[in-house]
C-alpha cells in the first residue's frame, strides 16, 4: 500500500492485492542523501566552480551585491546555500549591509514577512534585507529588448547592483526546457510585461521538458546579458529536498552541465502507456497550488494511454494560486473558447488553461484535493472522495494496467 504525499501529510493507497501495478520514479539510487551530503556539495561547488573564478575573488571591489532566491512554491535549499555565499562576499570585504536578497518571484504573489524568514531561515534574515519582488513595470527598469521582442524590465533593485547572484534549482520544465540558471532573472525578478512575452514565445516555440536549448531558454539568457548575472549556485534536488548535484560559477557551463544531469535523473521513457494513473505532485510546496500541480498532472498524462484515467493526489491549500486564472476560470463562457482566445493572445496564468486543455484531449482527469467543488467541475475534472475507493472502482475491469508516479514533480517523459 503506497503512501502518497498530500501537502504536509500523506495519504494510503489502498490496493488489492490481486491487482499488480507498476511505480514510475527517478532511480531509487539516487532517492536517499541526507543533510550533511547536502551542505558538503554547495561547499565543494563553491570551492570549485565551473569556468569562473571562485565568488570571494568576483565580488573584490563591489560595493552593492544581490543574492536571488526562489520563492516558496519552488524547494531549495536557501538555507544552506545563504550562509555560504555571504560568507564568500564578506570574505571579499562586502559586509551584509551591502547586501540584499530579493525573492525571485516572477509574477506569484508575495511572501509574508514571516514566510521571508523562513525562506533564508532566522540568521539570515536578522543579517540581510529580504524584499520580495514587484513585477510592476514603475518598479522595474526597461535595459533592452531581445531579438525575440521581449521587452526586458528588472527589479530595479537587481538591476542596479554592482553583483548579481542568482541561485535555484535545475529540473527538466516544460515550458523553458530546464529550470535555474537565467530562469532566476527572467521570469524570477522581471515585470509581468517581461515575463508575459517571454512565456508567449511557448505558442510559437512549444518546448519539451529536458531539452535545454529552447528558443523560451535562450530568450531568458539573452535578457539577462543586459542585466548579467555574475555567479551562479544551482542544485538538483531528489524528493526530499536535499542536493544530489550542487553547481556553481559561469551561467552557462552550469546551466549546460546541469541539464545534462537532469536529464539523465528526472527522464524517463514513456512506454508502455498505462490505462489507469495516480500522481502525486510530492507534496508541499509541489502542491501548495493547482498552478504548480498542473505540472505533475502533465507529466502524468504522457505516461498514459489516449482516453485513460489519471488520478492526480494534490492538496492546493492554497486554491489556485492565480488570481488570473480564477477570474478566467469563473467568467469564461467554456474551455475551448478560452483557449481559442489564448491562442490568438497570450495572457499569463489565463494560459494555464491551455494545459487543461492539452491534458484533457488526452485523457479523463480526477482530482483529490481541498479545492472548491465548482472549480474542479469547471475544470472540466472529476473531484474524488476517497482515492482507494477510486481505484478500486476503476479497477473491476480485468487487464487494467495501473501505476504509481509517487513523486511526479520529478518524472517527466523523455522525448521519443
Amino acid at each position: 500500500m503506497p503512501d502518497l504525499r498530500y501537502g504536509r501529510g500523506t495519504v494510503t493507497l489502498d490496493i488489492p492485492p490481486s491487482l499488480s501495478w507498476d511505480s514510475l520514479s527517478y532511480p531509487a539510487s539516487l532517492m536517499e542523501a541526507s543533510p550533511r551530503l547536502s551542505l558538503e556539495r554547495i561547499r565543494q561547488a563553491l570551492a570549485s566552480p565551473l569556468g569562473s573564478r571562485v565568488l570571494r575573488d568576483i565580488a573584490q571591489g563591489h560595493e552593492r551585491a544581490i543574492i536571488l532566491i526562489s520563492d516558496g512554491t519552488r524547494p531549495c535549499p536557501n538555507r544552506l546555500m545563504l550562509p555560504l555565499l555571504l560568507q564568500e562576499l564578506n570574505d571579499a570585504g562586502i559586509t551584509d549591509e551591502q547586501v540584499d536578497i530579493v525573492v525571485a518571484l516572477g509574477a506569484h504573489r508575495r511572501h509574508t514577512p514571516k514566510e521571508l524568514v523562513e525562506l533564508a531561515g532566522e540568521e539570515i534574515a536578522a543579517r540581510v534585507r529580504i524584499h520580495n519582488h514587484s513585477s510592476d513595470s514603475e518598479d522595474c527598469r526597461y535595459v533592452g529588448t531581445t531579438k525575440l521582442g521581449t521587452p526586458v524590465e528588472i527589479n530595479r533593485l537587481v538591476a542596479d547592483a554592482t553583483l548579481r547572484i542568482a541561485t535555484g534549482s535545475i529540473q527538466p520544465h516544460a515550458l523553458a526546457g530546464v529550470s535555474g540558471g537565467a530562469k532566476a532573472l527572467v521570469p524570477g525578478v522581471a515585470s509581468w510585461r517581461t515575463i508575459e512575452h517571454n512565456h508567449g514565445l511557448s505558442l510559437k516555440y512549444p518546448g519539451q521538458a529536458g531539452e535545454a536549448d529552447t528558443p523560451l531558454y535562450a530568450d531568458m539568457v539573452e535578457a539577462q546579458s543586459f542585466t548579467p548575472l555574475h555567479f551562479v549556485l544551482n542544485v538538483l534536488l531528489n524528493h526530499d529536498n536535499e542536493v544530489l548535484e550542487a553547481l556553481a560559477g559561469d551561467l552557462a557551463e552550469t546551466h549546460h552541465r546541469g541539464a545534462l544531469l537532469a536529464a539523465q535523473y528526472f527522464l524517463l521513457p514513456v512506454h508502455p502507456l498505462y490505462d489507469i494513473i495516480v500522481v502525486s505532485a510530492g507534496g508541499a510546496p509541489r502542491d501548495l497550488q493547482l498552478y504548480q500541480a498542473l505540472k505533475p498532472l502533465r507529466n502524468a498524462a504522457a505516461f498514459t494511454r489516449p482516453g485513460g484515467k489519471v488520478l492526480l493526489v494534490a492538496e492546493c491549500r492554497e486554491m489556485l494560486g492565480s488570481g488570473v486564472l480564477q477570474d478566467w476560470l469563473e467568467t469564461m463562457t467554456d474551455l475551448q473558447r478560452s483557449t481559442a482566445a489564448l491562442k490568438q493572445h497570450f495572457v499569463l496564468g489565463a494560459h494555464k488553461l491551455l494545459h487543461v486543455e492539452e491534458v484533457l484531449k488526452r485523457v479523463e482527469v480526477h482530482l483529490y484535493s481541498s479545492l472548491a467543488p465548482h472549480w474542479v467541475d469547471l475544470l472540466g475534472f472529476s473531484p474524488v472522495h476517497d482515492p482507494s475507493e477510486w481505484v478500486q472502482s476503476v479497477t473491476q475491469q480485468r487487464d487494467v494496467s495501473l501505476a504509481i508516479i509517487p513523486f511526479g514533480s520529478l518524472t517527466f517523459p523523455a522525448p521519443p
